[in-house]
């Protein structure tokens, strides 16, 4: 295991921390499986990354078009 640092928007890594742990997943887990999607021979994603994916875009969100203004 390695430890890396990455640069990410500080909203993106919040609503996304929030999303993983409200679904019990593991953010580092999830990029992990992403990064390998990326650079497997076969390009699709796992089944297993889309079939969370899925579960996650059926959950209830709130449009939200300006978040500081919205949650201050």
């Amino acid at each position: 295991m390695v430890l890396k640092t990455f640069n990410v928007d500080e909203d993106t890594y919040k609503e996304f921390s929030a999303l993983c742990k409200s679904h019990g997943m593991s953010m580092s887990k999830q990029i992990q499986m992403f990064m390998e999607s990326v650079i497997s021979e076969d390009p699709e994603a796992s089944k297993e990354y889309l079939e969370k994916l899925g579960n996650i875009r059926k959950g209830k969100f709130v449009h939200v078009s300006d978040f500081s203004e919205r949650y201050g």
